[in-house]
């Protein structure tokens, strides 16, 4: 029987599962959900019964797993295995996943942020295979980012680095939650894109559509921007441009600093598909030095919510399988 790690994206809403082969290819994923009361102890029995289920799915048996990946929303210590906190799931605090997860399946196990294994996972058999370096963006409820050079995750010194959503495009721009002020996540990410918009709809004489919606509903998403900037709404087509152009910037700057092959952009705001992407590029080509011409394309993840999985079976096996 062919040898597979197991990768597990655990997140705060589902637990996802899947295997990789030793040639990089990807099973199919499956998900059940996180528990959020139980802290530790249950998120463990459930990653414990998932990855059980998955063996048995594929009919394998443990001799066959070489190891198991495990991405997880951080703050982690990837080093001791260990899940410093969770916002979102009570009792998380100081949760040593890794060992824990170990013990249970008896298999040895790696700890990895989860950002950092979406963009592996793009890496080895997604929108950046085939390529020496890539950075990825998720673009969601924040924007999260990996980076991979010359195939080896850059994790900094203190397991922290990679936070290029905190990178400030904006001196003295808008509050950021990390305590910054003008932060990338601020101006590109879904939740604070569709915030600023209410913000200025709530100050400004505004003929807009978007307008009407927060009267009605007392909100509305980038989802409800990107549709009405396709309706002609002036309003929405000026913000998903401040967006995009924001991104563009912090793309440059990604490009001056690491001079990856590619920049990938994922997260619900990546769906958006070219809507996005082209004013990107455009801005991107735009904002770029003189001194060359642009050399890092701005691409699409190919991946979706599987990335994660995918990429934490892959961390599995660099770490156990000899790579």
């Amino acid at each position: 029987m062919a040898k597979s790690c197991i990768g597990i994206d655990f997140g705060g809403t589902f637990i996802k599962f899947g295997l990789v082969d030793a040639d990089r290819q990807p099973s199919e994923t499956f998900q059940l959900p996180t528990p959020t009361d139980g802290g530790c102890d249950s998120v463990v029995e459930q990653i414990l019964a998932g990855a059980g289920q998955l063996i048995q799915r594929h009919g394998l048996s443990k001799s066959d797993i070489v190891g198991v990946g495990i991405g997880s929303p951080g703050p982690i210590d990837i080093p001791n295995g260990i899940v410093i906190a969770m916002p979102n799931i009570r009792g998380m605090d100081n949760c040593p996943l890794r060992n824990r997860v170990a013990d249970g399946l008896d298999l040895p196990a790696v700890l990895e942020n989860d950002a950092n294994a979406a963009a592996y996972g793009e890496y080895i058999c997604g929108a950046g295979e085939g390529t020496g370096s890539i950075v990825m963006l998720t673009l969601g409820t924040g924007v999260g980012s990996g980076i991979i050079i010359d195939g080896r995750i850059l994790r900094g010194s203190h397991s922290i680095g990679a936070e290029l959503g905190h990178m400030i495009i904006v001196p003295g721009g808008e509050q950021c939650n990390c305590g910054q002020k003008g932060c990338l996540e601020r101006y590109c990410s879904a939740t604070y894109m569709a915030q600023r918009a209410m913000r200025l709809l709530e100050k400004e004489d505004t003929d807009s559509s978007l307008k009407q919606l927060l009267i009605e509903k007392g909100g509305f998403d980038a989802r409800d921007i990107e549709d009405a900037r396709k309706a002609g709404d002036k309003f929405a087509a000026r913000m998903w441009d401040d967006c995009a152009r924001h991104l563009a910037i912090g793309c440059v700057n990604i490009s001056r600093i690491f001079d990856p092959d590619e920049i990938i952009l994922g997260g619900g705001m990546a769906k958006a598909g070219d809507e996005l992407l082209v004013p990107v590029r455009r801005y991107f080509e735009e904002l770029h030095w003189s001194l060359t011409e642009p050399k890092t394309k701005i691409v699409l993840a190919r991946l979706g919510n599987d990335a994660g999985a995918i990429g934490a079976a892959g961390v599995a096996w660099v770490q156990f399988g000899g790579d």
